[in-house]
């Protein structure tokens, strides 16, 4: 049976649009597709915004910043150097024509915490007001006995003349530091005594009083060692023998 021209290009458009049919509907089919997925990864990442901030306000809320470590005292020196140290750093940093200012400055707040925390246990240790001051007396006479004996040979041990004034930096001071350093560390420290002897005189246990002052006084120095690090242009740059055998190997760099 034959089939006539214009059955046949009947037959061919309507195979033709049958094909554009299913091409649409295939394309339809995978836009929606798209757009499923592209919602699927919206609401995902939204929940995932969402269960990252629930986490946040736990760990804000629920768990402390910090545990507070065993000895009372050393929790109140802890409380003290955050409130300290960022105030001595900026002075200690501000010394950087010689290293010599910097050793002066270290030395001069190193012996005044002593200096200050020194009578605050002599005080303690006696039993009451009327003691204390017996004591205070006892020793002024002990100091004044002693410098009626003195004989001085040293410009820097004479005694002021009289009417002649001594500044309270030049009291404050160690024979043969750098004197711009005992100035800073003199302006320093009275930025600070107040809270060193706020926080010392809050401890009543010698267990806390003796933390409080070794790792005061060891956490200064260490925090003294720390900034003296940091403005030191000169350090050694850290090494490994893979990189020294490295560098041996290749030779020296190409100048550019």
């Amino acid at each position: 049976m034959q089939i006539s021209r214009e059955e046949l290009i009947h037959e061919l458009q309507e195979e033709r649009q049958l094909r554009s049919l299913i091409r649409r509907g295939i394309k339809h089919v995978m836009q929606k597709k798209r757009l499923e997925e592209q919602q699927h990864i919206k609401d995902e990442q939204k929940l995932r915004e969402i269960v990252r901030n629930l986490i946040k306000e736990v760990q804000t809320s629920d768990v402390p910043d910090e545990v507070p470590h065993a000895n009372t005292g050393i929790n109140v020196l802890e409380n003290l150097l955050k409130k300290i140290i960022p105030i001595l750093e900026d002075d200690f940093k501000s010394l950087t024509s010689n290293e010599q200012q910097r050793v002066s400055f270290r030395a001069h707040v190193l012996n005044a915490v002593k200096n200050s925390l020194a009578p605050v246990d002599m005080v303690r240790n006696v039993p009451n007001k009327e003691a204390a001051a017996e004591l205070a007396e006892e020793i002024d006479i002990e100091v004044s006995d002693v410098g009626d004996k003195f004989i001085p040979v040293r410009q820097a041990d004479e005694e002021p003349e009289e009417g002649e004034e001594v500044s309270d930096e030049e009291k404050f001071g160690l024979p043969g530091e750098d004197l711009t350093g005992r100035n800073f560390a003199f302006q320093s420290y009275n930025k600070v005594e107040n809270q060193i002897l706020d926080a010392y005189e809050s401890l009543a246990a010698d267990e806390d009083k003796e933390l409080f002052y070794d790792y005061l006084l060891t956490n200064l120095k260490l925090y003294f060692d720390k900034f003296e690090d940091e403005l030191s242009p000169s350090l050694e740059e850290p090494t490994t023998p893979e990189y020294e055998a490295e560098k041996d190997a290749a030779g020296a760099p190409v100048e550019v």
